[in-house]
């Protein structure tokens, strides 16, 4: 009585659901990782740390390069508060997702199989796949900068070359999901340590950039530094991640009860916190070190992250900074790929229900970011790069709302979610966090296309 009573408890939110059964996310690794029933809190936690950071390499991959670098050159440190911003809207949708995993024990796309219709679904996966492609675009160009700076490899080649990881993802994937988070986390130090060499080299302004994190109405008056603001929040909060994490949490072994699921979702969601925050560190750094170097010596026009590679050295006069720039790049744009796998597979088994080998998954995947790559810098050259990657970011801000939406809309379902239900107060944060990406990347959009 007293097992079937728990059992009871622990599936509340069926009610809300057309099916009530369904198969699990990522099944090869689906609670793969045992959590300790008992023990000290740091040890739970370690125990719930690596989720989080795979959704993390997400809010530093390549593609927000360019517009931190931007944003710093030309306004100094004014725009780290839309950073700031931008990172907060992104702990509370992943909290969120972190929620409608544990709670359901489906993630986002088996929950729209779950409650749209056949063809809303099709539209659903076919926009989350545009946005894959996007970001794995943006990672494809930003690896191969990286090569070309590091070791002078032509961008064509760095491209063809970032093909080659797929043996690297297959190789992890065997090992186990723990080897994943293993790698993903050891790239982010990475990145950290070389950001906090280049802080240390680059000297900022300490009050400046303190004062930076508070908002400045200019950012609403001054057109160009809108459009440059719109740009950091329309590329922060990736759509797939929102996919990604309300799967992988799933891969932890958790106590299934109410407060079992409870202790669940406040440790994951601690984990996202932590490792968003981190993500938070390296946004911030890219554009406090274009606003300290840059910016201050006037360098206003710096946009490109091949600009800014080559006129790190002399104006901080030490070669090491180049390189460290060089390698972060580098780190960031192999971290996020290895997500990227994940992210599609875990999209085309919950809209379709159709589970491919993650091998061809992968090169399904890289190909469609590579023939553009390969086409758009053969025919207009290597310059071409940085128009690639502000188009991923388009592409990306277009696909996000379709994805924040329903994730909004499940968490804040007393019927689906039960006990676990978002309370109100987080309700209305998340809807009115929906409401302004949705408006922020019409008008992003809107500016991209019809800008003179």
């Amino acid at each position: 009585m007293g097992i079937a009573t728990q059992q009871q408890q622990s599936k509340p939110e069926s009610q809300g659901w057309r099916q009530n059964s369904h198969t699990p996310s990522l099944p090869e690794v689906h609670q793969s990782m045992a959590v300790p029933v008992k023990g000290s809190f740091f040890r739970k936690l370690l125990a719930f740390a690596g989720p989080g950071y795979l959704v993390a390499v997400g809010y530093m991959d390549p593609g927000n390069w360019a517009t931190d670098l931007a944003g710093g050159a030309m306004f100094g440190y004014s725009l780290l508060s839309v950073i700031l911003i931008s990172n907060i809207m992104a702990v509370v949708l992943q909290s969120l997702t972190a929620r409608l995993g544990i709670a359901t024990g489906r993630d986002l796309a088996q929950a729209c199989r779950d409650h749209y219709s056949k063809p809303v679904n099709l539209a659903l996966w076919v926009l989350c796949e545009l946005a894959i492609a996007a970001c794995d675009l943006a990672e494809v160009i930003g690896s191969a900068i990286a090569l070309q700076l590091l070791f002078g490899l032509p961008l064509i080649w760095g491209v063809i070359m970032t093909a080659f990881d797929v043996i690297l993802v297959l190789l992890l994937q065997n090992r186990g999901f723990r080897y994943i988070e293993a790698i993903v986390i050891a790239l982010i130090a990475t990145i950290i340590a070389c950001f906090a060499v280049e802080m240390f080299l680059s000297r900022p302004d300490l009050g400046e950039v303190m004062h930076g994190f508070v908002p400045n109405p200019q950012i609403v008056s001054n057109p160009e530094m809108l459009y440059i603001a719109l740009g950091i929040l329309g590329a922060t909060v990736m759509p797939h991640n929102l996919y990604l994490h309300s799967s992988i949490v799933q891969t932890r072994r958790y106590e299934d009860s109410v407060p079992g699921k409870r202790s669940a979702i406040r440790f994951a969601t601690l984990d996202s916190t932590i490792a968003l925050t981190l993500a938070l560190f390296v946004n911030a750094g890219i554009l406090v070190l274009s606003a300290a170097v840059f910016h201050t010596s006037g360098h206003t026009e710096v946009a490109e992250i091949q600009d800014a590679y080559h006129l790190l050295t002399p104006l901080l006069g030490t070669g090491l900074a180049s390189v460290l720039f060089g390698v972060a790049l580098l780190a960031s744009g192999q971290s996020s790929t290895l997500t990227g796998t994940l992210a599609g597979q875990i999209v085309m088994e919950g809209f379709l229900n159709i589970r491919l080998n993650p091998v061809l998954r992968r090169l399904i995947t890289r190909l469609i970011a590579i023939v553009p790559a390969i086409v758009v810098i053969g025919l207009y050259g290597e310059q071409a790069s940085t128009d690639l990657l502000i188009l991923s970011q388009v592409i990306l801000s277009l696909q996000l709302s379709f994805a924040v939406i329903p994730l909004v809309k499940f968490t804040t379902d007393k019927r689906k979610m039960g006990p676990f239900t978002a309370p109100k107060w987080l309700g209305i944060i998340s809807w009115t966090i929906a409401v302004l990406i949705a408006m922020l990347n019409i008008y992003l959009l809107y500016g991209t296309l019809f800008a003179s």
